[in-house]
């Protein structure tokens, strides 16, 4: 059966696992970096997470470890269960508990997650990004408002980016858009910070664009390996911002890109990921 990897945060139970009977020597710290060593070998890790044991047990610790793919967290588990790994007495691996919970949004990953599961998937060169537009609405919005806005009042940079991910070996493009807004106080803010700031406005702005373009994108791991991609412009995924403030921009966006999307599926070519 073939596997979905989406570009949100992992929250099913299949693919957390909790390993206890941690060893109290070792700090959290230490702990984590051995948990990351041992379990990363099986797949690309969301997370590890270190806890102290409750008062009432013994000392100790335990972690709560995600995956994203949930054929290797159970790939995992099963080589790791019972096992000393990296000190002297065995650990106990067990998936994550499996209940009956009010289903949420799905959470869209940042645009360094997405990259990274990208880079794991499709390969350091498997992919890559192209700004379409990138547009600084801050003067628009302090035009729209000069008669209305004092001049002492706090003014804002705001930053539009429309781009498309492009994965050249799935023949798939992935439209984006994002925008990030900063207040920006003019009595406080010199020449050099200005353009700090502004700078940094315009990165997030692609950040989110790159984040948005992912959201679209499913890995699909067929059992025999290999990797297709599928396209799906419908999703509904949780972001940070203004959902509502930017869908004019993006309609137009994708009227530029004149692309005409579809739900697709592109089979993949060849077997990518060392842990597959």
């Amino acid at each position: 059966m073939a596997e979905l990897v989406s570009f949100t945060v992992p929250t099913e139970s299949d693919k957390t696992l909790l390993v206890w009977e941690l060893s109290s020597g070792p700090t959290a710290e230490a702990l984590h970096h051995s948990l990351f060593a041992v379990f990363s070998q099986f797949g690309l890790l969301y997370s590890v997470r270190v806890f102290p044991n409750a008062a009432v047990a013994r000392p100790g610790f335990y972690a709560i470890i995600k995956f994203y793919s949930a054929r290797d967290a159970h790939r995992a588990r099963k080589a790791c269960d019972q096992k000393q790994l990296f000190q002297n007495s065995p650990v106990k691996v067990r998936l994550g508990t499996k209940h009956k919970a009010v289903q949420h949004q799905a959470l869209a990953l940042n645009s360094s997650q997405c990259q990274e599961l990208a880079n794991y998937y499709f390969g350091f060169n498997g992919w890559s990004k192209r700004i379409i537009k990138l547009q600084d609405l801050s003067d628009l919005e302090e035009r729209a408002n000069e008669d209305t806005v004092p001049p002492l009042q706090k003014q804002s940079l705001k930053f539009f980016c429309a781009l498309e991910v492009v994965l050249p070996s799935y023949e798939c493009r992935s439209p984006g858009a994002g925008m990030a807004e900063e207040p920006l106080d003019n009595l406080e803010e010199g020449p050099l910070s200005f353009l700090m700031k502004r700078r940094t406005i315009q990165k997030l702005a692609i950040q989110k664009a790159v984040s948005d373009a992912f959201q679209k994108l499913l890995i699909v791991i067929l059992e025999s390996g290999k990797i297709a991609v599928e396209y799906r412009p419908c999703e509904e995924i949780t972001d940070a911002s203004t959902e509502d403030e930017l869908k004019d921009l993006i309609q137009l966006t994708k009227e530029v890109l004149g692309y005409g999307y579809t739900n697709k599926l592109i089979l993949a070519i060849s077997v990518t990921g060392s842990s597959l």
